[in-house]
């Protein structure tokens, strides 16, 4: 395992909301959900998305038929970079998530959206945990840069630390753009499983990326019930690992 991984049984705040995913309970409509869900987005991102978002997809052999297996998604992703996908009950208070991001274990909830809810859906569920996000815990510098974001929040008491660095999540994990051979990629979760707030920042319509400023991204309020109109681009992930260094630096 990489440093800072633990077992299971040692995350004490996020214990009680660790379950089982239930793979064979799924039924032939939720893995249709997710077939068309993963279809209606893979084109655009194909074009669009971070290169590191499509490797990832490949290495923890994610399928456009059927909804994930999570322990197979993690027995081909710990081996890469120690990060696993952990089944949960739900939402996750502050202290539980930020422990096991520390932990490298991702915070998976395993239930699916349903077709009232295909363009959006108000609470994370397995196509935005997994879909969206666990693609980028096979690359190494994310991998390391979101192990050391969840330990530099675990330590933090002050709560107006806390909702700056909120922001600094919200701009990358969520909403992170990336400007690759010249193009803005994106590779923020919000973005890959949206095709609203993808759209809108391929076509420039509504939104502004600009040159990634770590003071202005802690500074930026959100506002979480709009399409963000500013995004703030990287020119590596490398930067956002520092930028997270220079982040626990200065708070707390």
């Amino acid at each position: 395992m990489a440093a800072g991984t633990v077992e299971s049984g040692k995350l004490k705040a996020a214990g009680p909301y660790l379950i089982e995913q239930d793979w064979a309970a799924y039924t032939p409509e939720q893995h249709a959900i997710w077939r068309e869900l993963v279809s209606r987005r893979m084109p655009q991102l194909e074009e669009h998305a971070s290169a590191v978002y499509l490797d990832g997809f490949e290495q923890i052999g994610l399928k456009a038929d059927a909804l994930p297996d999570l322990k197979a998604v993690s027995a081909r992703l710990e081996p890469r970079t120690g990060w696993n996908s952990t089944a949960v009950s739900g939402f996750l208070p502050a202290d539980a998530f930020f422990e096991m991001l520390a932990a490298r274990k991702f915070p998976t909830t395993t239930w699916i959206r349903g077709r009232d809810s295909m363009e959006y859906t108000p609470e994370p569920d397995i196509f935005h945990d997994v879909f969206g996000h666990v693609p980028m815990h096979a690359h190494p510098v994310f991998a390391d840069f979101l192990e050391h974001y969840g330990k530099v929040c675990a330590g933090l008491t002050d709560a107006e630390d806390l909702e700056r660095m909120g922001r600094l999540f919200w701009f990358t994990v969520e909403f992170g753009v990336i400007r690759e051979a010249g193009a803005v990629k994106v590779y923020g979760s919000g973005l890959i499983s949206s095709h609203g707030e993808c759209t809108q920042v391929v076509e420039g319509h509504g939104v502004e990326v600009r040159d990634f400023d770590l003071e202005k991204v802690l500074d930026t309020v959100v506002d979480v019930s709009k399409m963000q109109p500013v995004l703030y681009a990287i020119e590596s992930y490398e930067q956002i690992y520092e930028a997270t260094k220079m982040a626990e630096s200065r708070l707390g």
